[in-house]
């Protein structure tokens, strides 16, 4: 692992600034986190990608660290349009961004929103955000689990079992996801997500996809493993790790390390793969 260090940026929007975490050189990826989660969840991966000559710009969500909350609703437009700011202020061309859960409906409405200022991205443990035929691609109990799990004033054991439902595979620690929660940021997305409808951003655009899948997800599940690959063709690469639920960052690090470094390498002229 490198130790390479991480550069904290802030960058300046008319709804106040935005914290980015960068580290490492060479070519470059945005990294996006969960649902009122924040940058730090990558540190780990970062880390990992920076010693394999990657450079990872990590933005912080709305309400967390640097970020400031904007004092207007936002909905998922919102959302892309801070992205872009970071792309505009540490990118020299269009960027390739990769969301992590909640972060990939932010990916793809970068791509749909701001065409060009993307030209690719990966989705990390990512629900399709709607199924064919049916009313919800979520398990009743599985996303009131998403949205408790983060609830302090709950007893430990039923934080554990909520985060284990979740988030983690059998045999992994949900522990390891007890903090780092923040709810503002989580209310905030929560409510871009319903000002916004799903196929405002589903496709986007016009980009290529990695949906880089966790065998044991909970929230997107292996029924629905096709969903974005059968609606949007082979613009969609599926690339799937074991051992791994819907958190997956912190349960398989460096498969999802060696897994990025591929695709930006593969994005990324004169890199190779």
């Amino acid at each position: 692992m490198t130790n390479s260090r991480v550069r904290v940026v802030h960058i300046d929007t008319d709804d106040g600034p935005i914290e980015a975490r960068i580290r490492g050189a060479g070519p470059s990826v945005v990294l996006l986190p969960s649902l009122g989660r924040g940058a730090c969840d990558f540190d780990e991966i970062t880390a990992l990608m920076a010693g394999r000559g990657i450079r990872t710009i990590c933005p912080q969500p709305r309400g967390i660290g640097g970020s400031a909350l904007p004092g207007r609703p936002y909905d998922m437009r919102d959302l892309a349009q801070d992205i872009v700011n970071v792309v505009e202020a540490t990118c020299e061309e269009s960027a390739l961004i990769a969301g992590h859960a909640f972060g990939n409906f932010v990916a793809r409405s970068v791509a749909s929103f701001f065409p060009s200022a993307v030209r690719g991205i990966a989705l990390v443990a990512a629900s399709p955000g709607r199924v064919p035929g049916e009313a919800s691609p979520y398990d009743p109990e599985v996303i009131d689990a998403v949205y408790r799990c983060s609830d302090v004033s709950l007893p430990r054991q039923e934080r554990l079992r909520l985060l284990q439902l979740a988030f983690f595979a059998e045999g992994n620690d949900p522990s390891v996801w007890m903090q780092g929660w923040y709810p503002e940021a989580k209310q905030l997305q929560r409510k871009a997500q319903t000002l916004t409808p799903v196929d405002a951003f589903f496709a986007a655009g016009t980009v290529p996809i990695l949906d880089l899948q966790a065998a044991q997800d909970t929230v997107a599940p292996r029924k629905h493993s096709h969903v974005l690959s059968s609606e949007l063709g082979d613009r969609v690469t599926i690339e799937l790790i074991d051992g791994a639920g819907h958190a997956l960052l912190p349960e398989q690090p460096l498969a999802v390390a060696q897994a990025l470094t591929r695709w930006v390498r593969s994005m990324s002229p004169g890199q190779g793969s």
